[in-house]
């Protein structure tokens, strides 16, 4: 994959003032958020409306014209558990700077949203649970072999499918901490590329503890051979933990500068 994706996750409408503008359809908000991404260093932004039932797909189509008309066809992560909303955004989505992602399937209810990527040669975040969260990594890889049976044989690359071990919360899951990092070295070991939700693993811990956090994760992860996480860029520090494992691994050549690139 070469350079690691972040996909910026601060466009939800777990934010009130996002769901506000999401549900008025008020630009303001919207691109604000997105520029503070972009210039912080996303690759891809992850918009999430909900379910959205009963206005999704008019919604996702308008968020993803206004996105992609504003910021020179950013590539898009489509967020929502409303499949008719996610088949609207693919319709009006430009490719020019890269596929869309499909955010997202799993082994249980939302499998077919492998189907959906596969017809429309777009990317899925293959989260690797079925019902409930995983009980080791026994779970993980026999989800993950399901996932990607499943895509290949609705004829998609198997580097389009984003396998997410599912990132535990630390407070109260620490002792599955070191399982997770060990599935991603085994989609590494696979060739698989990987993402998923990299700051759940600090959810409830203040608000000073968690850049600290989910730098140290990162990191981790990256060595592991993480490809892609679900991040706040707005975070320096994270940012620059990731630009710095990018150097180490090799994925971008160093120079006094790098942290600018």
């Amino acid at each position: 994959m070469g350079k690691f994706v972040t996909i910026g996750e601060r466009l939800s409408t777990t934010a009130p003032a996002v769901n506000k503008a999401f549900l008025e359809r008020d630009p303001e908000p919207i691109l604000k958020r997105a520029k503070q991404q972009l210039d912080a260093g996303a690759t891809y932004l992850d918009v999430n409306i909900g379910p959205a039932e009963g206005y999704g797909p008019d919604l996702m189509k308008w968020a993803v014209e206004l996105l992609q008309g504003e910021f020179d066809n950013v590539p898009l992560a489509l967020d929502t558990s409303n499949k008719a909303a996610i088949e609207a955004g693919i319709a009006v989505y430009n490719r020019s700077k890269g596929k869309p992602i499909v955010n997202s399937a799993d082994a249980a209810g939302r499998i077919e949203n492998i189907d959906l990527a596969a017809a429309n040669d777009a990317i899925v975040i293959a989260l690797c649970n079925g019902e409930g969260i995983a009980k080791d990594n026994d779970e993980r890889m026999g989800y993950c072999q399901m996932l990607l049976e499943r895509g290949l044989e609705h004829g998609m690359e198997a580097e389009d499918l984003w396998f997410d071990p599912l990132f535990l919360v630390v407070k109260g899951m620490q002792d599955k901490q070191m399982q997770v990092l060990e599935c991603i070295k085994m989609f590494s070991d696979m060739g698989l590329n990987s993402t998923g939700g990299l700051s759940n693993n600090s959810n409830g811990m203040p608000k000073a503890i968690r850049p600290i956090m989910d730098s140290a994760l990162v990191a981790m992860a990256m060595m592991q051979g993480l490809t892609s996480a679900i991040v706040n860029p707005n975070d320096l520090r994270l940012m620059e933990t990731i630009k710095s494992c990018d150097v180490f691994k090799g994925n971008t050549l160093y120079a006094d500068s790098y942290l600018e690139i």
